[in-house]
């Protein structure tokens, strides 16, 4: 929901935090959750370390919400549900994100959030949002389990997953 953008992206802030360049990270160099990659393919140019480093948080506000706030369509999504979205969306990926909402809510997963699973998504909400958050985040866990570089991240990861699991469900409260 739109009324949740912002604190959905200070939480995203706070749990990407600043610049690092681990080389066992596919990504590469990072900072506030932004790929050297992705960075370049918003600004249309390359760019160095240095201007990694520059980044801030009002750089890279507007490209959070278009490439991954609007891409999982949060602002029609309930309270929390948006946040948990959006914070996987940036971690795994957009089409990730909406395949784990549409298996947490037993939809066919086409990785497409359309009518259907939007619908889906707010009554099984207004029957019980802890519920829908927790399926959520144990399917988020279970992806992560699965991949190859779980035993380098993996604490990291569930500790996100924990984080972002009891924030939407405060947001949803």
């Amino acid at each position: 929901m739109l009324a949740n953008w912002d604190k959905s992206f200070d939480y995203l802030i706070d749990s990407e935090g600043g610049f690092v360049n681990d080389p066992n990270d596919p990504g590469g160099m990072t900072n506030l959750g932004i790929t050297k990659k992705v960075w370049e393919a918003w600004i249309g140019h390359e760019v160095d370390e240095a201007a990694m480093r520059a980044l801030t948080h009002d750089d890279v506000k507007p490209l959070y919400k278009k490439e991954y706030w609007d891409a999982v369509r949060a602002d029609e999504l309930p309270s929390g549900i948006d946040y948990l979205c959006f914070d996987f969306a940036v971690n795994s990926g957009v089409n990730r994100a909406i395949v784990i909402l549409q298996q947490s809510i037993d939809v066919i997963v086409d990785g497409h959030l359309g009518p259907i699973t939007i619908s889906k998504v707010n009554k099984i909400y207004q029957e019980n949002p802890e519920n829908l958050i927790e399926k959520y985040s144990d399917n988020k866990e279970t992806f992560y389990k699965s991949l190859k570089n779980f035993p380098i991240y993996g604490k990291g990861w569930l500790n996100r997953v924990d984080l972002v699991e009891h924030r939407a469900k405060m947001m949803a409260a």
